[in-house]
């Protein structure tokens, strides 16, 4: 599993709204200084996170992003995967039940399943909140 450039700078910039959060919208241009991110790519992140339920946008003078949840109430997992889709380290194991025409013989199924397990737990396992309190 390699998270992309966009999966990254989608985690700063919910990261970054998150740090910034006063009941108000943030303008993407703010956020983009910050974060060191060009409005151009910004721009093709947004609305992936507008249309996952995780950002609301207004648009005009006072427009901007805001999160529509509180920072406890993501975790990075979810918003990895609507950047990224699934973080599973080999597509073999992503269906339920596993279709493998080689997981009776496949020695080292087990290994990935187990990784797979961990990476989930793990992203799953933090919120906005805890990488704002890391920092």
């Amino acid at each position: 599993m390699k998270v992309s450039t966009k999966g990254r700078y989608a985690l700063r910039i919910m990261a970054d709204l998150a740090m910034h959060s006063n009941g108000e919208y943030i303008r993407l241009k703010d956020i983009s200084e910050r974060q060191a991110i060009t409005l151009k790519y910004m721009e093709q992140i947004m609305p992936s996170l507008t249309k996952a339920g995780y950002v609301k946008s207004y648009r005009g003078n006072n427009g901007g992003y805001m999160l529509a949840r509180k920072p406890e109430e993501y975790t990075v997992g979810e918003i990895l995967r609507s950047t990224e889709g699934s973080l599973s380290p080999l597509a073999c194991i992503e269906d339920v039940p596993n279709r493998c025409p080689r997981k009776e013989e496949c020695t080292t199924l087990a290994f990935w399943e187990g990784l797979w397990k961990v990476i989930n737990e793990y992203v799953d396992g933090i919120t906005l909140a805890d990488l704002i309190k890391m920092k």
